[in-house]
């Protein structure tokens, strides 16, 4: 296998459901980027973050967090390929009904671009509000 074409797709590093304590949004990036550094050679290009049941807010946070902590120190591109945590806000609008298709669309659209600025390590928890 040649590695330069492969993406991962690996959760981060969350901790265990049986732990009462939530580990912080910093401590997930250190403890997921450590991991990969350790682990996945350099050649690889790219590396896309399944949510692994997160909340989009937390999945969404913790990329960002990778970005602004570890930005220029990392040889792969870090980026998302979350699913439910891109679709289950919208899924929740939209509940079968038709009318609330649109609004729904406006969700999975706000998801993807607060997505897209974590991608870049432009996210504020702020931009949560900002649903247009």
């Amino acid at each position: 296998m040649n590695l330069k074409w492969v993406i991962l797709k690996p959760n981060m590093v969350l901790p265990g459901l049986s732990n009462a304590k939530p580990a912080g949004i910093d401590k997930v990036a250190e403890a997921t980027v450590n991991c990969l550094l350790q682990s996945v050679p350099a050649m690889v290009p790219g590396i896309a973050f399944l949510s692994g049941g997160q909340s989009a807010e937390l999945a969404t946070a913790h990329l960002n967090a990778m970005h602004v902590k570890f930005k220029g120190k990392l040889p792969w591109a870090l980026t998302f390929s979350f699913a439910r945590a891109i679709q289950q806000p919208a899924l929740e609008i939209w509940k079968g009904l038709n009318e609330n298709v649109p609004a729904a669309q406006k969700m999975l659209y706000h998801r993807a671009s607060l997505d897209n600025a974590a991608r870049r390590g432009e996210y504020t928890p702020e931009m949560e509000k900002v649903f247009v």
